[in-house]
This record gives structure tokens, sequence and C-alpha cells, in this order.
């Protein structure tokens, strides 16, 4: 299978991954390869990618970025992100508002990278998935990584999302912006990921061998 390819969603949730023991009452969505591969403690670098990314800064994509701009243009107008609303209601059918409130004492002490773009929130990472949340007026969403093991000893990034909806209207926000997720918003994240991947392998080996030509001379 090749990175970047959607993937079904039994794919990524028949997996061993943490995740699974918290979000069985969550609908998983979408589930895509992700175009980053590596050893195993490489996955912090792609956690660091993602807690990075802009959303609104696409500038490889201008279809994305006109996209991310009208989404932020109604959820203004609508109050779907409003302050008191981000992040603060409990999650659908639930008196928790958080994922983290489900997590036992282990995962609840790994944190993780919260984004600095978005309000995405972390709510755990350890050395082979994390998770980040944002809830609004319209859904609940958990964004999850997982490195999962390939033949050979190498790791592949996948990325599951996990989504309750808060009412009929969420159902038919996520209905309607179904095509626009899978034609435009994945694919063009996914070439950023795949290019900052390689920004970061590429600068990662010149500094090895910057590292090692200075230990011999």
């Amino acid at each position: 299978m090749s990175m970047g390819a959607r993937l079904q969603p039994s794919e990524h949730s028949d997996l061993p991954w943490r995740i699974n023991d918290f979000v069985g009452d969550f609908e998983l969505i979408d589930a895509w390869a992700l175009p980053a591969s590596g050893t195993r403690e490489e996955f912090a670098d792609l956690c660091e990618i993602i807690a990075l990314l802009d959303p609104g800064d696409d500038r490889g994509s201008a279809a994305s970025r006109k996209l991310s701009a009208v989404r932020a243009w109604l959820g203004g107008r609508m109050g779907w992100d409003a302050r008191e609303v981000v992040n603060q209601l409990p999650i659908p059918g639930c008196t928790e508002s958080s994922l983290s409130d489900r997590l036992p004492p282990d995962l609840a002490a790994t944190g993780g990278r919260t984004s600095e773009h978005s309000n995405f929130r972390a709510v755990f990472e350890v050395d082979d998935e994390a998770a980040f949340e944002v809830s609004n007026s319209l859904v609940h969403a958990i964004l999850h990584l997982g490195w999962a093991h390939q033949p050979g000893g190498t790791f592949r990034a996948q990325m599951g999302v996990y989504v309750k909806h808060r009412g009929p209207v969420g159902t038919l926000y996520m209905t309607a912006i179904a095509p626009f997720r899978h034609r435009v918003i994945y694919p063009a994240l996914l070439r950023r990921i795949g290019a900052a991947w390689a920004t970061r392998t590429t600068l990662s080996m010149r500094t090895s061998q910057a590292n090692s030509s200075e230990t011999r001379t």
C-alpha cells in the first residue's frame, strides 16, 4: 500500500491502538495512510509536524486556503466556534468534556503537543500513537495518529478521524463537507505532511553528516 492513500476504516481501527479503548461511542469517518515512515523514535517528529501545521496557511493549495477561509467565516457568523463553545461543551451524550477524562493514569500523564495554529488540543502521546481533539457546536472530533509496524522493522504513519455529531445540524454539516474533505482538504494536508517530512529528513541527514565531519576533523 502506498503512503498517502485513503484507507478503509477497518484498516485503521483493527490495529491494536490504545485509542480503541476510549472511542467506542465515536464514528471513524476517515482513515488515511500518511506520507511518513521511519524508526520508532521518529514518530515524535510526526507529532511535532502535525502540531505546527497551520490549516489556514496552505501555500500549495489555493482551494484548501479558500475552503479554510470559508469555514472560518461561517464559524464566526454562525457561532460554531465561539470562545465559550470551543472545547467547552460535553462530549455528545456524555458528561465529560474531553477524551482526556476517559484515560487511565499512564496515558493521562503523557500530555502531548497542542496545536499552535488551530483549536485542536492534545489528548495523549506515546511512542506509537497520539490523539488530538477539538469540539464546537457541531461535533466533537478526535484526530488520531498511529505509527503502524511494518515488515522489516520500520513504521508507517496512519491517521484516523473519529467524530460524534452534536445533533442533526452536526450530522448534516459533516455529510455536506465530505466531498471537500476527501477531494481537497485531506489531499492538500497529506502533501504538506509529506513535504514537511521530507524536509525534516533532509535536514536531519545534513546535520548528521556535518557532525560526522566535525568529529573526523
